[in-house]
């Protein structure tokens, strides 16, 4: 892809992902500052996505917030009494829309007393500040890679070796480049100014392996649908108003589950849907921690939109 057409290769497009950044990185720290024992994990999400539309800004998907051997996705759906609890490793997971410019963050929290929880809390940022590190125009992806690696595995930790930093755009969440947490012998990925990229190390104390696990609260279309038959006018008219981001059922507050259920499975039965269930590591004592943000590659380095001063 040329230079000129990177999502971040204009002025207009880097205000907007900085204004994405600037309210995602509050959004986070929002979302840490409710997170105790006892708080319901809907009624934290809710406050969190309530902010972000008091910034005149939209969800790049919803937010989430995932807890122990759980990694990713766990989106609390409508009703949801679970809450958190003394031991918990929490994940919020946070990205923000401004005109469709995109910008992903995420942050673990221990809620415990125990050093090595601590510790992989640690390590998790470690792991992301040192590919924070050596980023830049021209640095192959491999390079961050390896900083990932051997950063978490010097705090006594693993990498979650399939999941993977990538890069945002315009009414997107994920495109390349890929950046997995440990080095890819047959990557090629190669930074470039305009491009736009999130990296996101899980430290884990497991086999570094998560699998889908659990009902999928998380949609995304994947193509129009031909016919509209079975699709309720209501329910499309929200899934239209996300340009393509995923949603949840509590994106649909208001309308009736039947109309929701129905429509979602119409649309996934012509596989016009995908679902992203809960990631989750086979062993329930393992415990995983993430940590993210989300960088512009400039000419001459990196600028973290959705870190705070």
């Amino acid at each position: 892809m040329p230079a000129n057409q990177y999502p971040a290769s204009n002025p207009e497009a880097l205000e907007k992902f900085r204004q994405a950044g600037s309210i995602a990185g509050r959004a986070r720290e929002l979302a840490i500052s409710l997170i105790r024992p006892g708080a319901r994990l809907a009624a934290v999400m809710e406050e969190v996505e309530d902010f972000i539309r008091s910034q005149g800004a939209g969800m790049a998907f919803p937010a989430q917030t995932s807890r122990n051997q759980i990694a990713a996705h766990y989106c609390p759906p409508p009703g949801d009494p679970t809450v958190y609890e003394e031991e918990d490793v929490v994940k919020v997971d946070i990205g923000v829309e401004v005109d469709g410019f995109v910008a992903d963050n995420a942050q673990s929290i221990y809620l415990g007393e125990k050093e090595v929880y601590h510790n992989m809390v640690a390590a998790s940022a470690a792991g992301l500040q040192a590919a924070i590190e050596v980023a830049g125009p021209g640095v192959e992806v491999k390079t961050l890679s390896t900083a990932i690696e051997k950063a978490i595995e010097a705090c006594g930790f693993r990498p979650v070796y399939n999941l993977t930093g990538h890069g945002v755009a315009r009414w997107t969440v994920h495109c390349a480049p890929q950046i997995p947490a440990a080095p890819d012998r047959w990557s090629r990925g190669v930074l470039e100014a305009g491009m736009v990229i999130a990296i996101e190390p899980f430290a884990t104390d497991g086999k570094g392996t998560v699998h889908e696990s659990g009902r999928a609260e998380i949609f995304m279309m994947q193509k129009e649908p031909r016919k509209m038959k079975g699709i309720d006018p209501e329910v499309w008219q929200v899934i239209e108003g996300m340009h393509g981001l995923p949603f949840a059922r509590r994106t649909f507050e208001g309308l009736t589950a039947d109309k929701v259920e129905a429509t979602l499975g119409r649309l996934k039965r012509t596989q016009c849907l995908m679902d992203f269930p809960p990631l989750v590591d086979p062993d329930p004592a393992v415990r995983i921690a993430q940590t993210e943000h989300t960088l512009i590659i400039h000419d001459e380095g990196v600028e973290v939109i959705t870190a705070l001063a």
